[in-house]
């Protein structure tokens, strides 16, 4: 949700408003919003009967069924893309004619658009954006502080929530059980995964050279952020180089590091993709399972995705995975508004997020589908290497504690006298420096300190790089971190400061300070998406304690013992509660 590059809209221009409004250029066709079709001619069809006959059909069978629905397809005139025998159900390209033609026959159920659906999480501390087609409403955090790290080891607070260092060291790891995430793709060099990955697939037809995980693939960063919070390793030599402040030299460490991690890349380097090409992936994690002819015992397929609008083709693909012997774990979106789906769907466990004093998000989606929340604010782990971000800061001879680089960011160091940027029209005003092309003399080889306020960021930042600064502080005029999402590319640091940091700065000036952008291996993410494989994480972690459990008993167990927040009982803002896989395993 928040601070720096929006994970959704690499390829969109956004630029936020500096009060929490934002200004968007209207994608174009060649780039579908959330819940549009993926392209004018790409649908889902359901054939009749399908989700019901099929699971009691001999393979022959199947494959004879198959065959009639694929020459349906094609006497209408459209094209095959993927095609789901046990569920009655293909993904096609169709012209209007055949799409006529095929609604017209008897056999079909339904015809409907293959949908987009995307990452339901992003960097910490911007404070209140959606990029354009996510298909989210803007919220944020204006009113809820994020909280600042504070090293204890390895263990981070969503660790510590689940109580994971009393679970490892009674062995609880989640060994034997798999995590198949389905995501933007992950570094698989990242010291945290140790090269342990189990298996690897791209479902993204629309992009080339993203098949190997020891390559370039999670251009997005979600992926390896939501495989660290399952899966970091523990120990020396697992840390990598580019840490956050106060962050331990082994780095972070995952809810399950002794599962089978296996990650089917569904969502493409803008952080979007199909639901056909999600439903690929998840048939491949499902068939991971002995049963299926695979190797695993279990397979907890963890989905930090979605979008607002139902599919039944969708619908049907889950229930055939949990049918399977699957536990499918989603987030509900971070709108706050309804669950989103796949969240949303039965057979589906809802995920919704809390922070660090156990409240809910602001952002989190509600309603009766959660089922679960996890921690989903300001929660650290791994990025792909290199491509992270740190940033610190300084004035009048304090170290600020909760900086953030804003996206775009320059990444250097810049030490200097810091001005007072003014409020655009020559006076100190509010100190929001708008206007475009509003300039000031004085901010010419200095840090410019400008304040959050009704302008975008990037137009304050452009007024003061033109006007010569060497770096740009921007405090926040609310609770909380600040980030900043920013259309262009700047030579120069750009940081966000707390409200009072920024303030307390203001009324030392004169004074010098410093501003750094520097490289990162780890990040602040937050969002249902940082929720979800905690609570994936933690199931695996009970199922492997309890192999015995079906599905759904284990989805009972966990529900039954989660800690209840809230209202008592079961709610649409908690679901059952935070996930407590100790209990679940001990009954402590």
């Amino acid at each position: 949700m928040l601070r720096s590059r929006l994970l959704l809209a690499a390829t969109l221009t956004l630029s936020l408003a500096a009060c929490g409004q934002q200004s968007v250029t209207a994608p174009s066709a060649a780039q579908p919003t959330a819940d549009q079709a993926v392209a004018a001619d790409a649908y889902l069809v359901g054939f009749k009967e399908g989700s019901l006959s099929a699971q009691g059909l001999s393979a022959q069978d199947l494959s004879a069924q198959a065959a009639l629905q694929a020459q349906a397809i094609a006497a209408a005139g459209g094209t095959l893309t993927s095609q789901w025998a046990d569920i009655g159900a293909a993904a096609v390209r169709l012209s209007p004619q055949a799409l006529a033609r095929l609604r017209a026959d008897p056999a079909v159920e339904y015809v409907e658009p293959d949908l987009v659906r995307a990452a339901m999480g992003m960097r910490s501390g911007v404070s209140d954006a959606r990029p354009a087609g996510s298909g989210l409403k803007a919220q944020g955090l204006t009113a809820q502080a994020t909280p600042v790290y504070t090293a204890s080891g390895e263990t981070t607070w969503g660790d510590a929530a689940l109580k994971v260092p009393t679970l490892r060291s009674s062995g609880y790891t989640g060994s034997g059980v798999a995590v198949c995430v389905g995501d933007t793709g992950i570094d698989g060099n990242h010291p945290e995964f140790a090269r342990k990955l189990k298996g690897f697939r791209n479902f993204v037809t629309t992009e080339s050279g993203r098949g190997d995980p020891y390559q370039l693939n999670d251009v997005s960063h979600h992926g390896t952020h939501v495989s660290g919070t399952v899966f970091a390793q523990y120990g020396a030599g697992t840390g990598a180089s580019g840490l956050q402040a106060g962050e331990d030299a082994n780095g972070v460490g995952g809810v399950a590091p002794g599962v089978n991690l296996y990650m089917a890349r569904v969502l493409g380097d803008d952080g979007s993709g199909s639901s056909s090409g999600i439903i690929n992936g998840v048939n491949w994690c499902a068939a991971q399972l002995a049963s299926q002819g695979g190797t695993e015992s279990k397979v907890v397929i963890s989905l930090s995705l979605g979008g607002g609008r139902a599919s039944q083709t969708e619908q049907r693909a889950y229930t055939a995975a949990y049918n399977k012997g699957a536990l499918i774990v989603a987030a509900t979106g971070n709108d706050g508004a309804a669950v989103s789906y796949p969240a949303a769907y039965t057979n589906v466990v809802g995920v919704g997020a809390i922070d660090d004093t156990e409240a809910k998000a602001d952002f989190s989606n509600f309603g009766s589908q959660v089922d679960l929340v996890g921690p989903g604010v300001h929660v650290l782990s791994s990025v792909p290497l290199g491509q992270g971000t740190r940033a610190s800061a300084s004035g009048a001879g304090v170290t600020f504690g909760d900086v953030q680089a804003a996206d775009l960011s320059g990444k250097a160091s810049f030490t200097g006298n810091v001005v007072q940027a003014g409020d655009g029209t020559g006076t100190a005003g509010a100190n929001q420096f708008c206007g475009t092309g509003t300039r000031n003399a004085a901010l010419s080889g200095n840090i410019a300190l400008i304040a959050r306020g009704t302008c975008s960021f990037e137009e304050k930042v452009a007024n003061a790089v033109a006007s010569g600064a060497g770096a740009v502080m921007v405090y926040n005029n609310a609770a909380g971190s600040l980030g900043m999402t920013l259309t262009n590319s700047y030579s120069v640091p750009v940081v966000g400061l707390t409200q009072s940091d920024g303030q307390g700065l203001l009324a030392k000036l004169p004074a010098t300070g410093t501003a750094a952008v520097s490289t990162a291996d780890y990040e602040y993410f937050d969002g249902t998406s940082m929720a979800t494989p905690h609570v994936s994480a933690a199931a695996a972690v009970v199922w492997a304690a309890k192999p015995s459990l079906t599905n759904a008993q284990l989805l009972n167990l966990l529900t039954s013992t989660a800690k209840d927040l809230g209202a008592a009982g079961k709610d649409n803002n908690f679901g059952s509660g935070l996930v407590n896989p100790l209990k679940a395993i001990t009954g402590q």
